[in-house]
């Protein structure tokens, strides 16, 4: 709705990673200069970690994007919580490879054939594994087994790891992953945006979809978001979307400190009255025995809901002005009968 009102081509603050929109913050810029060092080695374990929101896949998207595809085959996993197998098979079908009633002996062999024929062609191979806090050890460990494909002292296979805090201190703390650790050549920690990024973020996304300075933002409402998200950039997507849905209902050209706080407030409301529901239905879950939740997925359905709910509140609105719009031009054509009469 917003993007018809203001005349954007587009949703300048989706929450789906889109590499067009990556914004090169301080820690981003750091995050990718750990990359380019890492891929230039050719060989181990690149790690980046961060927050829910941090902007992990973003980062992905934008790495996927201005990879020289001629040079490195990237291959991009969701780790769903797969035993090491499991992961085995993920790999291989990433590189386009059959799986289905092969032994596992037979796989690690066409896997080692595949990374060959495309380093005699002059290509490296980087397998990126997002959500890597939801691997086992025994994942974590196939990984590092295809790790160690090489030929002349050449490695055919780089690993790129992201997962949130808990993965880094896994890593860290697992007497099980001392190997893995020693592999490890890069590694950064994504932190939320500063304080003073924030602006520049807002504004980065907006140009991008033909934003003319309508709305306006008060230079006040760029310091009520950072306070209002902290600087998580899924966090401040968020805000920036319901602000602009707000703003557009409500048809405003400016928007200040004050709109940002109420939308905000808003927002606090929402999850508020969501929150209980989730958690009695996570208690009976519990009664019931059932078994561990992939927490990943849980993150994605929470963001699909959340969606839904801020477009049904959308069209409630739009519902209503078109009421309030009907109305008083049925009620402007009975004055004109009346005066013409």
């Amino acid at each position: 709705m917003y993007t018809d009102f203001y005349g954007f081509t587009d949703r300048p603050f989706q929450l789906t990673p889109d590499a067009r929109f990556y914004f090169d913050s301080r820690t981003h810029k750091k995050a990718m200069a750990y990359l380019g060092y890492g891929l230039a080695q050719g060989e181990g374990f690149i790690v980046i970690t961060g927050d829910v929101g941090a902007g992990k896949s973003t980062l992905v998207a934008h790495l996927m994007a201005t990879i020289d595809r001629s040079r490195l085959n990237a291959i991009n996993i969701v780790s769903t919580q797969v035993e090491g197998d499991d992961m085995l098979r993920l790999a291989a079908q990433g590189m386009g490879l059959p799986t289905e009633e092969v032994e596992k002996a037979q796989l690690l062999e066409r896997v080692e054939h595949h990374l060959e024929e495309q380093a005699r062609k002059g290509k490296r191979t980087l397998l990126i594994v997002d959500e890597a806090q939801n691997l086992p050890t025994s994942s974590i460990e196939e990984l590092r087994m295809l790790s160690n494909f090489q030929v002349g002292g050449q490695a055919l296979l780089q690993i790129f790891l992201l997962g949130q805090p808990e993965f880094r201190d896994k890593l860290l703390r697992s007497e099980g992953l001392e190997q893995l650790r020693q592999r490890v050549i890069a590694t950064h920690h994504l932190d939320p945006m500063e304080a003073n990024e924030v602006e520049p973020y807002i504004t980065h996304r907006l140009g991008l979809v033909g934003w003319q300075s309508r709305p306006a933002f008060d230079q006040d409402a760029f310091a009520e978001i950072y306070s209002a998200t902290g600087g998580v950039p899924r966090r401040v997507n968020q805000l920036a979307g319901r602000v602009l849905l707000h703003a557009s209902v409500e048809q405003l050209d400016r928007i200040d400190a004050e709109t940002i706080a109420a939308v905000a407030e808003d927002m606090a409301g929402d999850a508020s009255r969501v929150q209980p529901i989730r958690a009695e239905l996570a208690q009976v879950a519990a009664q019931q025995g059932e078994p561990p939740r992939d927490v990943a997925l849980e993150r994605r359905v929470a963001a699909i809901e959340e969606r839904l709910d801020e477009q049904e509140r959308a069209l409630r609105r739009v519902l209503t002005l078109l009421v309030d719009w009907v109305e008083k031009d049925q009620g402007e054509a009975v004055v004109y009968r009346h005066n013409a009469a």
